[in-house]
């Protein structure tokens, strides 16, 4: 309702717009080209010619009532949507999903010209599509014994035999529903010689020619998603629908939830796309122990996201440093000790650079007794302590702790 409410308001403006230059027109030619020319002239001209032009401002003036009435129907029901639309997002650079892959393939499919656009190498199959429906309009499938992970190469002689890769063609008619389909598994000719393009994607040579009965041959160069995943100035594009992103979503939140990259999933629940919003119940191991979690994920004007996904990011990971091996004994660098924080840790150290010890393991008793174990989040704007633990299962405790009420505080991580 809001769309029509919108685009009804934008089409009662523009027929107004092209009425008064109509009018312009109809009263001289020289107001007619400033009209349609400089757009200031069309004050203007409404200003001279009142009498003239009122019927065709009052017809665009009517258009901001149904587009008033859109966005606000719009703000109330989907208000990331309206802020997508008001920030101009969709004017700027697109994602890498959005953009065509380089495919410079052609050739001719059971006779008809077939140019795809689409290309992906995904659990050992290789596919080309053309048509973005369900069912493309023209495809081919190659099933290969081939895990997709460095380069890809392949020659196949229609006089081969043996275990060969299947090769399924399938198109649409005009009067079907679903999709026409040959399969073989021997006959024809093949080659392949594909690079990994990081991050994701296969590119190089394919050559396709099967048996003249099938009037079937493609030849060029191909580029090939080998996962679901899609990128955006060298990150993840959380926006994109598949259930690798959402994956990969859930993942990122529970390495920041608990502060250790040593997060890993062993079930998520299979999604249907299009879909805005879901409660997923997820199994996860974290630093070797078992958890089932209920996660609500959402999807945004930022693109998919935990609700209440309030975490920190992790720090980057140091990169390695090659060791250098010394070819005299005497040479060799003597490890320096590190450095035990718990040694020298106290109360007054950690209100001083509370940020040295973020993240680490901490152990408060308070004066009445009270035990409060887990991981120390830092000093709110009150000056108390927030520590966090891990309860098994789903949830969490934050203890929120004044120094004053603290009786001893413990160091458990160096």
């Amino acid at each position: 309702m809001d769309a029509l409410l919108i685009l009804g308001g934008l089409l009662l403006i523009v027929l107004g717009a092209v009425w008064l230059v109509a009018l312009a027109f109809g009263t001289s030619l020289f107001w007619g080209v400033g009209v349609l020319a400089l757009p200031p002239v069309s004050l203007l001209f409404v200003f001279r010619h009142w009498a003239t032009a009122r019927r065709a401002l009052l017809l665009s003036s009517l258009g901001f009532i149904p587009l008033v009435a859109g966005f606000t129907l719009l703000a109330s029901q989907n208000p990331e949507r309206l802020a997508a639309i008001i920030s101009l997002e969709w004017l700027h650079e697109k994602s890498d999903d959005q953009v065509r892959l380089a495919m410079d393939v052609r050739g001719r499919l059971d006779g008809r010209p077939f140019s795809p656009h689409q290309g992906e190498f995904i659990n050992g199959v290789l596919t080309l599509r053309e048509g973005s429906d369900f069912f493309a309009n023209q495809a081919v499938s190659i099933r290969l014994p081939h895990s997709g992970d460095g380069p890809l190469r392949l020659d196949v002689l229609p006089q081969d035999t043996g275990s060969l890769p299947e090769v399924e063609i399938s198109w649409m008619q005009p009067e079907q529903e679903l999709p026409e389909a040959r399969r073989l598994s021997h006959g024809y000719t093949l080659h392949l010689d594909l690079q990994p393009v990081p991050p994701n994607k296969l590119a190089g040579d394919f050559h396709l020619v099967l048996p003249p009965r099938y009037n079937t041959n493609l030849s060029g160069r191909v580029e090939l998603y080998t996962d679901d995943l899609r990128y955006r100035a060298g990150a993840v594009d959380t926006r994109h629908d598949s259930q690798a992103t959402l994956e990969h979503v859930a993942t990122d939140y529970l390495q920041r939830r608990h502060a250790t990259r040593q997060v890993q999933l062993e079930s998520f629940p299979a999604v249907r796309f299009p879909a805005t919003s879901l409660l997923a119940t997820v199994q996860a191991r974290v630093d070797g122990q078992q958890q089932t979690y209920e996660l609500p994920l959402g999807k945004g004007a930022q693109g998919w996201a935990v609700g209440g996904d309030e975490y920190p990011p992790l720090p980057a990971e140091p990169e390695p440093v090659a060791p250098q091996v010394s070819t005299r004994a005497e040479e060799a660098p003597t490890p320096a000790p590190r450095l035990d924080r718990r040694q020298r840790f106290s109360m007054e150290r950690l209100l001083r650079d509370p940020s040295a010890y973020r993240n680490l393991m901490v152990r408060a008793r308070t004066e009445r007794g009270g035990l409060a174990e887990g991981r120390f989040l830092g000093i709110d704007q009150d000056g108390n302590l927030n520590i966090r633990r891990v309860i098994n299962g789903p949830g969490e405790a934050l203890y929120n702790l004044a120094p004053a009420e603290i009786a001893s505080l413990e160091l458990l991580e160096p």
